[in-house]
């Protein structure tokens, strides 16, 4: 069984692999009909629109039956990141054994990297994009359902758009309750197939994340004085201001969340502008500046709290050298002060903005509120920019060490949080609610929708490898293929025996 599980795994890898499913493209929208054409071993098999989606992408729910009611959720992307990065191999980035000695003569020309070099000589990694992120682990998932014959029920669940806007598992988690109900099912897990990265020896890779990290994206719009550059200390620099925002949030502990010997990343600043639309010798008047945040525990309120006296800090800095106060306020605050009516029409302008990305959207929309709110800078406003990833994390632990119990002898450690973002925070156990998220993200309800989590216990259990979203993406093939899937059907059937 063992061996042709094994091979089962890499032939439905491969032929996932060379689907080009980039996010938004043409392929990624086909290929859940096509991904349907594989999994025959399933009794139904059906594919459901993502509401409102302008690139007309579905996601693929797959149903095998077995006796009784309780189900476990097997569910990841089937989106890929674009292959430009391959230069003069992107003809073969889909093509994983084609692009393997193609990538080896090119490394052992360069001289570059001896360490992928020496990993894909070794013979036991696979090059391709999407075939580590995350391909390998969908086959994994797809090859162990279809080998499991024991009680309960497998339903498989692939996903649209994770590398962008979730828009897949954010139409797909509030289905599940339905489909639970339409076909009288008892969801006891969702086992999430993303990909770990590890640049050791696979240890950090080979493990079962008991949760996954949170993000929020924070920003800050600055409200400056304007001066002449002649007499600056009329005024107060918003660019400077933001400077001053910078220092103190870029890599500030207090918003790099510790449990145990895990740490979430601290924050830094993705971008940082001021508003100035061309040359002239005034001050800017404004800026924006956002952040990446990733928590464990935390809820929006909490990243926010503690934002806000992160903002209080730089800006009593900032107040000693421009001579005058400078007040911090949420973005709750600064919408108070504007009709509903004139919120709305900005919110709807906004989101009928599809070219514009999500943070570039919370920021006009900010200024348009600060327009109309009758304030004058200097001032600073803190809020949300774009789609909240909730921290989730699995809360049975009885649950977990039956989990660990069936992994652990296939050499599968434990994790508190999967490290990377992923679709995880809409269907796991999430603290606390959206209400913190929603009053302080401009763009919320118009531009995006957004359902709580599913509120399931939820892990993830996938391959590992390196380098993923870059040339030198790899797969640990060994892994993938001959241990993930044994360790999927054990935790399977130890979750469905479970009393």
């Amino acid at each position: 069984m063992r061996n042709d599980l094994a091979a089962r795994a890499r032939e439905i890898a491969l032929k996932l692999t060379a689907i080009p499913s980039v996010t938004g493209s043409k392929a990624e929208a086909e290929l859940p009909a096509s991904l349907a054409q594989m999994l025959g071993g399933f009794g139904e098999v059906w594919t459901e629109a993502v509401p409102g989606d302008a690139a007309g992408r579905s996601n693929l729910f797959a149903l095998k039956r077995g006796k009784g009611r309780r189900a476990i959720v097997l569910t990841g992307h089937f989106d890929v990141v674009p292959v430009d990065d391959y230069g003069a191999l992107q003809s073969l980035a889909f093509d994983a054994e084609g692009l393997l000695p193609a990538i080896i003569a090119r490394l052992k020309q360069s001289g570059d990297n001896p360490q992928a070099l020496a990993d894909f000589e070794s013979g036991d990694y696979l090059p391709g994009r999407g075939l580590l992120d995350m391909k390998a682990g969908l086959a994994a998932g797809i090859a162990a359902a279809e080998a499991w014959t024991g009680e309960g029920n497998l339903l498989f669940v692939a996903v649209s758009d994770e590398e962008d806007r979730s828009a897949g598992a954010r139409a797909a988690a509030p289905m599940l309750s339905r489909i639970a109900q339409a076909h009288d099912l008892d969801i006891a897990l969702v086992i999430n197939l993303d990909a770990i990265s590890d640049q050791g020896d696979g240890a950090f890779g080979r493990s079962v994340a008991m949760g996954s990290i949170g993000k929020q994206l924070l920003t800050a719009f600055v409200a400056g004085k304007e001066a002449h550059a002649c007499y600056p200390e009329d005024g107060a620099n918003a660019a400077y201001l933001a400077a001053e925002l910078l220092s103190e949030f870029e890599l500030a502990p207090e918003l790099a969340e510790h449990s145990g010997d895990e740490t979430a990343a601290p924050p830094t600043a993705l971008a940082a502008k001021d508003l100035k639309q061309g040359y002239n010798v005034t001050t800017p008047a404004q800026a924006w500046v956002y952040w990446n945040t990733l928590q464990h525990r935390r809820s929006a309120d909490q990243v926010l709290s503690i934002a806000m006296d992160l903002a209080r800090r730089a800006m009593v800095r900032a107040a000693k050298k421009v001579k005058r106060g400078i007040p911090v306020m949420s973005y709750a605050d600064l919408a108070a002060r504007v009709p509903e009516a004139e919120r709305q029409r900005i919110a709807a302008e906004m989101a009928a903005l599809t070219t514009l990305d999500f943070p570039e959207r919370a920021k006009r929309m900010t200024a348009a509120l600060w327009a109309l709110s009758g304030l004058s800078g200097p001032a600073v406003v803190m809020g949300f920019g774009s789609i909240p990833y909730a921290a989730v994390s699995l809360r049975d632990k009885a649950l977990e060490e039956t989990i660990m119990d069936a992994a652990a002898p296939f050499g599968l450690g434990r994790l508190r949080y999967f490290p990377g973002i992923s679709d995880m925070s809409f269907f796991g156990e999430a603290p606390g609610g959206l209400s913190a998220a929603a009053a302080n993200t401009p763009i919320w309800g118009t531009s995006f929708a957004m359902p709580e989590s599913a509120g399931l216990p939820c892990i993830n259990i996938g391959p590992w490898g390196r380098d993923y979203h870059h040339w030198l993406e790899r797969l640990h093939a060994p892994y993938a293929f001959e241990i993930l899937p044994l360790a999927l059907l054990a935790v399977i059937d130890a979750v469905m025996k479970r009393r």
